[in-house]
């Protein structure tokens, strides 16, 4: 991918999308895990393989998914089971003196019983230096979704100890792409966020961009150019059914949901020029929010709803700008370089990252809102298409390494990666879905 475009009106209609366009050799539907770097602050846990009474689907276990989503999220450095010194699966044979000489600070035990076709999960979460246990949960699922339960497990672990809800059962959407022949076939692809349970949602041998979640996990929007031109469609995933919600002339790019759900941003430049919409979903009613000579492409909503961030070369060069309500005067956010483009503000309204050139390198960046304060989070050299989770701890993003292109999860202040490659080719334009209660 070329980020180097010039940004000017005279590309107007098809800036945004420049930005989205790949190539790839091949490409399988599901994502591997690969840890690249630890945080060395990370807090010592023991995630103690769980007892099982009667037989487990096959596959990997519950208590293993659980240590992986702790590591991912860049908090935690799970101790691994062969350290340990013992193995309990309940409070009576948990020796804390033992954990403490392995210097861990918390330890998860528990226990699984299969009764037919469903599978319960009896499990305790202790406080290694003061003794206490601070979780006590029994859950259960089909047997046939054990991975939704180790998920739900590592919510509740997190959030005991961190105090922030866990965003580990919720979902990605992304892009990836097969080229056989030469012919292409790009692929809308949802899966958990460790890559696995991957499933193909939409295929077409034309390109598909920019997914965004609805706020409710039920719905996809994105561009497609199935009808040789960006359109906008929503996708319902339960159903399959699509709705083509903007095919204006020109440009119909960048859809991002409203946090209600009623509302799209979007970039069109159905007037000449690329603008910032708000289309009502029902009503198909558009509503202009920015009127400029240059480029505004990019949008998403401020944390409160009212305010969105965007794009905008108004400057001379693609910058993050802020406008706090519709009509308000836009507010330039970024200023560390000539280029900062593609902003997505976190829920809590602390941070907003985006792609940020150094040099020759893009890489992920965020300004802290209060003050301004820009930090640079990633060093690789092609980075770009930020998500940030729903909790606002983890930070996904799109790279190339050694030659291939992966997603990449980050703590948001960069203090850890993992990367999310394909088993081959390209994958790109990651999207995190919502916690959904």
């Amino acid at each position: 991918m070329n980020h180097k475009i010039s940004f000017r009106p005279s590309r107007a209609l098809f800036a945004a999308v420049a930005l989205m366009l790949f190539t790839a050799s091949s490409v399988q539907a599901e994502l591997l895990i690969r840890v690249t770097e630890g945080a060395d602050s990370a807090i010592p846990v023991s995630v103690v393989p769980f007892a099982e009474n009667g037989s487990m689907p096959a596959g990997d276990k519950v208590s293993s998914i659980v240590q992986a989503d702790l590591a991912m999220s860049g908090e935690f450095r799970p101790l691994a089971p062969e350290k340990m010194l013992s193995l309990p699966s309940a409070r009576a044979d948990v020796y804390f003196r033992d954990w403490r000489l392995l210097g861990q600070r918390y330890v998860l035990v528990g226990e699984l019983t299969r009764n037919g076709d469903r599978v319960q999960a009896r499990y305790e979460l202790f406080d290694v230096n003061r003794e206490e246990r601070i979780l006590g949960e029994t859950a259960a699922a089909p047997a046939s979704n054990m991975r939704s339960l180790a998920h739900h497990i590592s919510d509740k672990v997190y959030e005991a100890i961190t105090g922030v809800q866990g965003a580990f059962s919720t979902k990605l959407a992304y892009v990836t792409l097969e080229i056989t022949n030469g012919k292409r076939r790009y692929r809308l692809q949802v899966s958990d966020i460790d890559g696995k349970r991957a499933s193909v949602r939409l295929e077409s041998k034309e390109p598909i961009l920019s997914p965004a979640w609805s706020p409710d996990g039920t719905k996809l929007a994105y561009v497609s150019f199935e009808t040789d031109k960006p359109v906008i469609f929503v996708h319902e995933l339960s159903s399959g059914k699509r709705i083509k919600l903007a095919d204006f002339p020109g440009l119909n790019s960048a859809p991002a949901w409203s946090p209600d759900g009623q509302s799209l941003l979007m970039t069109l430049s159905k007037d000449g020029n690329a603008e910032i919409y708000q289309m009502n979903v029902q009503s198909r009613k558009v509503t202009k929010l920015t009127n400029h000579w240059a480029i505004d492409t990019e949008a998403a909503w401020d944390s409160s709803g009212e305010g969105i961030f965007f794009t905008s070369d108004r400057s001379g060069g693609p910058q993050i700008y802020y406008m706090s309500k519709p009509g308000a005067e836009p507010r330039r956010i970024t200023f560390g370089s000539r280029y900062n483009a593609r902003p997505r503000p976190d829920s809590q309204g602390n941070y907003v990252y985006y792609v940020h050139q150094r040099e020759r390198a893009f890489n992920i960046a965020r300004t802290k809102l209060d003050n301004g304060e820009e930090t640079v989070l990633t060093r690789t050299e092609s980075d770009e298409s930020p998500s940030v989770s729903p909790n606002g701890r983890m930070l996904i993003y799109a790279t190339k390494s050694n030659g291939e292109s992966v997603l990449t999860v980050i703590s948001a202040d960069g203090g850890a990666a993992y990367s999310l490659p394909a088993s081959e080719g390209d994958v790109r334009d990651p999207a995190w879905g919502p916690i959904v209660r």
